[in-house]
């Protein structure tokens, strides 16, 4: 599986960069198969040993035997990870976050690594690519619950995003200290829904002129907010707020680029699925006549 280095891919591998959040090929893939170092080949994890951090890489929470190396990382703190056969720059690894029983998760860069699936292997059609959308509208409970009734919407995750601290709670974003935004993590399918669609529905289900907040939720944490991830995502979001700014709309809404995402406490998820509500009390639903 050996093959020519795109500059982008020289760029990760050699030269030690990373990959901005949610834009690599297999943060969303779930299909069942080995995932080969890009350099030179060397089988490195196993799709078993994949799962769903939210934090925008590719998370494993073992490796194919011997096949990963650790090191300091130039930083001082971290430890990266490379491949063992070539010395190529996966990522880093890190442990006692607590997302799975092994309590460790290597954070590896798509541009390093290769999929081949197994030929037996079913599920997610062959073709099947997943995509990201993040969107900050005030109280993720309501956000939530509202992007998971669009066709097309794989899975929606409550979190925190934006800021610095790394792996904030919920009091700590609550207090507006922490440059986090309460956001969701939207995994959906693009051959069934267009972000397009996903963003101008979003716009729909809050208040998008609202410069502190959302409704009675005031503060820094509450913004609006959209995560772009991708040149695509980017110049889609410009292009819908200027058509809200035609309609005579003054957007509060701010466009940044899509940083780490930290999943919220179990309590926040699916919190009016839980409590057996089909209407929030936080959002609705007001359409636009795009």
């Amino acid at each position: 599986m050996k093959k020519e280095l795109t500059d982008f891919e020289r760029g990760i591998i050699e030269e030690r960069k990373t990959e901005a959040p949610f834009t690599g090929e297999y943060v969303n893939n779930h299909r069942d198969g080995t995932y080969y170092c890009r350099k030179c080949g060397a089988p490195l994890y196993r799709s078993a040993d994949k799962f769903d951090s939210a934090c925008g890489w590719p998370s494993f929470d073992d490796e194919i035997e011997g096949a990963v190396a650790r090191k300091p990382d130039a930083d001082g703190v971290r430890v990266e990870i490379v491949c063992t056969a070539c010395g190529a720059h996966l990522g880093h690894v890190f442990n006692g976050e607590g997302y799975t029983l092994k309590n460790i998760r290597h954070c590896v860069n798509s541009a390093s690594i290769d999929f081949e699936r197994e030929k037996s292997g079913e599920g997610v059609p062959e073709s099947g690519v997943l995509a990201n959308a993040i969107f900050a509208g005030g109280c993720f409970w309501g956000v939530e619950h509202l992007m998971r009734k669009v066709k097309g919407v794989v899975s929606v995750t409550s979190g925190y995003t934006g800021g610095q601290l790394r792996n904030p709670s919920y009091q700590q974003v609550k207090s507006g200290q922490t440059g986090h935004v309460e956001a969701v993590w939207i995994v959906y399918d693009p051959s069934e829904v267009e972000y397009r669609t996903l963003l101008r529905h979003f716009f729909e289900i809050h208040d998008f002129t609202q410069t502190d907040g959302q409704g009675p939720d005031i503060g820094s944490q509450y913004l609006s907010k959209v995560f772009w991830a991708g040149e695509e995502q980017r110049v889609v979001a410009e292009q819908t707020i200027a058509e809200l700014e035609a309609m005579g709309y003054k957007v509060a809404t701010e466009l940044r680029p899509a940083v780490r995402f930290w999943r919220a406490e179990e309590y926040h998820q699916k919190y009016f699925i839980k409590k057996g509500q089909d209407e929030t009390e936080c959002h609705f639903h007001k359409p636009i006549n795009w």
